[in-house]
């Protein structure tokens, strides 16, 4: 068996990430994805947002329309990149991202909230807890901005393509694989700015040009989420894999296929 050279393997999954990243229409439904929200534009649009929500501040209304920015476009790029192969009505889609934008960024603004009620001045305190929130409120918004995929199911299909049914399983592992891959793209993309942060502010150059850490940090989310995002995009295959004999009763009785496919989105 030939083995891989472990450089040519991970620019074949960058490069296969970037092909995703080009993509236009959407695999389900054959509509054209909006431009703001096709993977391609995801850098640009949250790679700012990242570095502001990240941003120490001294009153928490400064805070509050980077975070209402960051989860409204992150939870309209969750539902329109979803599985979209089930049935669903315009309408239970704004509800359902209304009511995850107000609680992700009601979580997303909590830890500065307990900053400034409670002045935790500790510098892990100060500086680890928004990365930790970020993370995990990422991740759940895209358990809840998709949340219709594992109540309702979605469509699973053999090798050539042919729908078997309607899986909940499938759908739930199709977003639980992805919330994974958001919360190791938001986790790394806002810990090592600020790991970089902490010892650049001890430099002298710091000291001098106080300015300069906005640059940097900026700079350097900017870098890390370049890297981060297809690496991220690629961590799960978009055409996902699941074993027939996890699925429900009534797909396992309607083939014989020991392996069914499904569409994760992005």
């Amino acid at each position: 068996m030939e083995l891989l050279d472990p450089t040519n393997l991970v620019l074949s999954i960058i490069q296969e990430a970037w092909k995703r990243s080009l993509s236009t229409v959407h695999p389900d439904s054959s509509k054209l994805i909006p431009v703001p929200f096709r993977p391609a534009a995801f850098l640009p649009f949250t790679a700012p947002m990242v570095f502001l929500s990240l941003l120490s501040v001294k009153n928490l209304k400064s805070m509050i329309l980077p975070q209402v920015s960051f989860y409204t476009y992150t939870t309209a790029f969750n539902i329109i990149n979803g599985n979209a192969s089930y049935n669903r009505q315009p309408y239970e889609s704004i509800l359902l991202g209304t009511g995850v934008i107000a609680s992700s960024t009601f979580f997303g603004l909590l830890p500065r909230f307990l900053q400034l009620r409670f002045s935790l001045n500790n510098i892990l305190t100060r500086k680890a807890l928004p990365v930790v929130f970020l993370t995990q409120v990422s991740a759940v918004n895209v358990i809840a901005s998709r949340s219709f995929e594992p109540s309702r199911g979605i469509e699973v299909m053999d090798k050539e393509g042919n729908v078997i049914g309607y899986s909940r399983k499938a759908g739930t592992k199709a977003v639980k694989d992805t919330a994974t891959s958001r919360a190791v793209l938001f986790g790394t993309s806002a810990f090592i700015p600020e790991v970089f942060s902490y010892f650049f502010k001890r430099t002298q150059f710091f000291q001098q040009y106080p300015w300069s850490l906005w640059t940097l940090k900026l700079s350097c989310t900017i870098l890390v989420m370049g890297l981060m995002v297809p690496v991220s995009f690629s961590i799960f295959p978009q055409t996902g894999q699941i074993q027939c004999s996890m699925l429900e009763k009534e797909i396992q009785s309607a083939t014989q296929e020991p392996e069914l496919f499904y569409n994760r989105g992005v």
